[in-house]
């Protein structure tokens, strides 16, 4: 599939489509890191130093910093806390809410915006502050070190997440697990579990609505209600259910089963993914230099900090996300980027959520 075509699109997206947009599971999804601010950048059991650029190479950050974080504190304040403390002269403000709260502000405030560094949860807020012409080119010193599908001249991906299917290793051969999401449930005998409110589970059901098409994505809502498919209120819980044998298999991002079986090494929680369709898709988080930064050179190297080898080692082995630079590989035992089978889908239309959830709950989904 062409990620550059997707990717791309997200410059498209305005403010006010951006409305309810995924992603912002962050502020709530009840998980957090394990790791300590003195492990960054250390190794971990069994994985050697990070590859990459180390900070020590980059260029030393010193003034005020100003960042509007769409990401949640639980999952990078120890990442940007740490950064701060390289620094003696660096003063760094972050300021934590949902990534589009944080896109309508900057647009609200105009030119008299605080924010220096835009810190994106999805590629789709992104590419609407980008299209508001709120954001500043990036020098492709920074862009070219993540590969050009996940990036533009407007912001630069720092992590990526994937939809799977979480399934129970004991009950269950990866063989007899589905390759097709439209498969489910019809030749999977298993209980389901699902997160239907979350921001999320909401994004892949409007993949599905986009690829397949509305009168089968309702077939499909309806089959998978009347399967009896449990709900939860995040999808942590919803692996963590698979961990302790209440369910089968679910429809996740793939970073919440690595969080359960890195509390509990033992669990028989394994992870599938589909090949193409809704249940693969592809979303990263990022960041963009806001044209209101008082200093965009420092603005600009805060950004190039995200993408260093202790940050993306962070993001692999802390949040359990894909790093985007090629030097630093994914924790567990997963497929690499290049190995999954992303659908072809313009990001941007995943914000389109109010007929998505209309749909689900006219297909009987309580959301």
């Amino acid at each position: 599939m062409d990620r550059r075509r997707f990717l791309a699109a997200t410059g498209a997206l305005g403010t006010v489509g951006l409305a309810g947009c995924t992603g912002g599971d962050e502020t709530d999804d009840g998980g957090d890191g394990t790791d300590s601010i003195g492990q960054i950048g250390s190794g971990r059991e069994g994985r050697g130093l990070p590859g990459g650029t180390p900070i020590a190479e980059m260029p030393d950050l010193e003034g005020e910093l100003t960042v509007y974080s769409g990401r949640g504190e639980f999952l990078v304040g120890d990442l940007v806390e740490y950064i701060d403390e390289q620094y003696d002269d660096f003063d760094l403000t972050v300021r934590y809410a949902g990534s589009t709260d944080h896109v309508n502000a900057i647009v609200s405030e105009g030119e008299g915006s605080p924010a220096d560094v835009f810190y994106s949860v999805n590629a789709g807020a992104l590419g609407a502050l980008a299209s508001e012409e709120r954001t500043r080119s990036l020098p492709s010193e920074i862009t070219d070190l993540v590969r050009s599908e996940f990036r533009t001249d407007q912001w630069v991906g720092t992590s990526g997440r994937a939809r799977s299917i979480p399934y129970d290793g004991d009950e269950y051969d990866a063989s007899e697990i589905p390759t097709d999401i439209m498969a489910f449930p019809e030749e999977f005998d298993g209980d389901l579990g699902w997160a239907p409110s979350y921001g999320s589970c909401q994004a892949f059901v409007t993949a599905m609505r986009l690829i397949e098409g509305e009168e089968a994505t309702r077939e499909w809502l309806e089959a998978v209600v009347e399967s009896g498919i449990s709900s939860y209120g995040d999808e942590l819980r919803v692996c963590q259910e698979i961990a302790d044998g209440n369910i089968d298999a679910a429809f996740t991002n793939h970073y919440y089963i690595q969080r359960v079986l890195d509390g509990n090494p033992e669990a028989t929680i394994e992870t599938a993914f589909t090949e193409g369709d809704a249940g693969a898709v592809f979303n990263v988080a990022g960041a963009a230099v806001v044209d209101t930064a008082s200093d965009p050179t420092l603005a600009e190297n805060f950004v190039r900090h995200l993408l260093s080898a202790e940050a993306q080692d962070y993001f692999a082995r802390t949040t359990f996300e894909y790093p985007l630079i090629p030097d630093v590989e994914p924790i567990g035992d997963l497929p690499t980027i290049d190995e999954l089978d992303v659908p072809d889908i313009d990001l941007t239309k995943l914000s389109d959520l109010e007929t998505t959830i209309d749909l689900m709950r006219d297909a009987g989904v309580e959301v």
